[in-house]
């Protein structure tokens, strides 16, 4: 028998409303002393600790509670009620996007790109959420390091314990991303690339659809791999520079 959470407000607008009041809280009361060019990234930071950690378990939860679980397995109630929870977040933070940071194409079209495997897997094909929710765990099991390595970025020219713990933590995230992002990551989305090529997919996820997930999932494994690249560098320089100063 299957173990699921019930509300009796539907999920999606119930945590939509959830995760606006916590950015309206982080913005105007937990963040209202810091400059208003980063308490909006701030905020997003703190809605994204609230759903990336969380997420994570109720996915694997969503998961290996499903005896049935595979790449074309019909969504759970649990699994729906998981994706649920990463859509409202995600339409959140989108709005964040919007509002603040319009020009900001690169992320805006990751969250519609997100938003639109999330939302046919759950609303239209019903099947499939093993898949992105596996995705989900690997995208998200970073996001707590992400998150505190993001706000302590944002405060590091103007807090001293801020610029101490950024350096501190720059490295091991990177490793951590790295691994995840790098290896984990791909070798998953292989595996279901080949499961949906053999074509066992096909009667219950359309072929057009399971390739926009494909390209979606492959696009945004490259785009991380390539940031993550950029900050080794980045770091590497500023390691070069701090040897050459002492010399």
């Amino acid at each position: 028998m299957e173990t699921t959470l019930f509300f009796p407000i539907p999920n999606l607008p119930l945590f939509f409303s959830m995760f606006l009041i916590i950015y309206l809280i982080a913005y105007f009361i937990v963040f209202r002393n810091w400059s208003p060019k980063i308490r909006p990234e701030a905020s997003s930071c703190l809605i994204s600790l609230f759903h990336g950690t969380p997420a994570v378990f109720l996915a694997g939860f969503a998961i290996f509670t499903d005896k049935n679980h595979g790449f074309s397995s019909l969504n759970t109630k649990t699994q729906n009620l998981v994706l649920d929870y990463s859509i409202a977040y995600f339409l959140t933070d989108l709005l964040h996007y919007i509002i603040f940071y319009p020009s900001d194409i690169l992320f805006i079209g990751h969250h519609l790109a997100t938003l639109f495997v999330f939302i046919t897997c759950r609303y239209l094909v019903f099947h499939g959420s093993y898949a992105i929710l596996f995705l989900l765990i690997l995208a998200e099991v970073t996001s707590f390091c992400q998150n505190v390595w993001t706000l302590a970025n944002a405060r590091r020219y103007d807090d001293e314990f801020a610029a101490k713990f950024y350096a501190f933590l720059s490295p091991y995230f990177y490793v951590f991303y790295s691994i995840v992002r790098g290896i984990f990551g791909p070798f998953f989305v292989y595996q279901m690339g080949m499961f949906y090529i053999s074509g066992r997919a096909d009667n219950v996820i359309p072929r057009w659809l399971w390739i926009s997930w494909m390209f979606v999932v492959v696009t945004a494994i490259g785009v991380g791999i390539l940031w993550i690249s950029n900050l080794w560098i980045e770091l590497f320089k500023e390691k070069k520079a701090k040897l050459e100063k002492k010399l």
